[in-house]
């Protein structure tokens, strides 16, 4: 008997999710990175303490649902950790909606296994830190050729896309930023992320200060001349 995709959250209608689009998120249990500044604390450490979702629950209220949204987020946690979600991608095709997947690139193979059966309309890929930093800020074992590949697949592939960094005080700088940027130069679009103080993974960041907005307008002016597009998102 098939495993299904293991969803333990599902936001019926988010307007930030997709850009251009409405849409449902679904949030899939665990993730192999323990990045400190991570908001979705149980998604990652107990996922087992969450309800499940079925797929059947998830794809009725996605089927639903149509006419209202026109694409779905698929994040967690991280989605490509699962073999069971292309064939749970292919479900939601089938009702004619788009789909977006949240990576955190550490899984190639699955993200071009997506890509060359045609299950993806819109990538979001977190670099975290500069290369050489990778395992600190994302808190484990990180295969950085990994990531690299990832990076290759996405700016050599005809899926649309984008790049982010969430900005976190104390995990990095401005001149780590300015090095992601570098690593990422000629791409499509890159996301300068704010960091929200509040429920983190660590709870020493839980109350610390977001950089000024003003000093990511400037860092976004900065490394703009790198990319297609890149923008701050707050």
């Amino acid at each position: 008997m098939r495993r299904g995709l293991p969803i333990v959250g599902l936001q019926r209608l988010s307007l930030v999710d997709y850009p251009g689009r409405l849409c449902s998120t679904i949030f899939t249990a665990g993730c192999n990175f323990r990045c400190p500044y991570c908001f979705n604390v149980e998604i990652v450490l107990e996922p087992n303490k969450l309800a499940s979702i079925s797929e059947e629950e998830a794809l009725e209220l996605l089927r639903a649902r149509r006419g209202f949204i026109d694409g779905v987020c698929i994040g967690g946690g991280e989605p490509t950790l699962h073999g069971a979600l292309p064939a749970f991608i292919r479900r939601v095709k089938l009702l004619g909606l788009k789909v977006k997947l949240d990576t955190n690139g550490s899984r190639p193979r699955m993200l071009r296994r997506l890509l060359e059966d045609e299950l993806l309309d819109y990538v979001a890929m977190d670099v975290k830190a500069p290369l050489g930093r990778y395992p600190e800020v994302a808190g484990a074992r990180v295969d950085v050729e990994a990531i690299r590949e990832s990076i290759r697949i996405l700016r050599r592939g005809r899926v649309d896309h984008e790049f982010r960094t969430t900005i976190v005080p104390g995990i990095l700088t401005m001149e780590d930023v300015r090095e992601i940027a570098k690593t990422l130069t000629g791409s499509k679009r890159y996301v300068l992320q704010q960091f929200r103080p509040g429920k983190t993974l660590d709870p020493r960041l839980r109350d610390v200060e977001p950089y000024p907005e003003e000093a990511l307008l400037r860092l976004r002016d900065e490394v703009a001349p790198y990319f297609s597009e890149c923008k701050v998102r707050l």
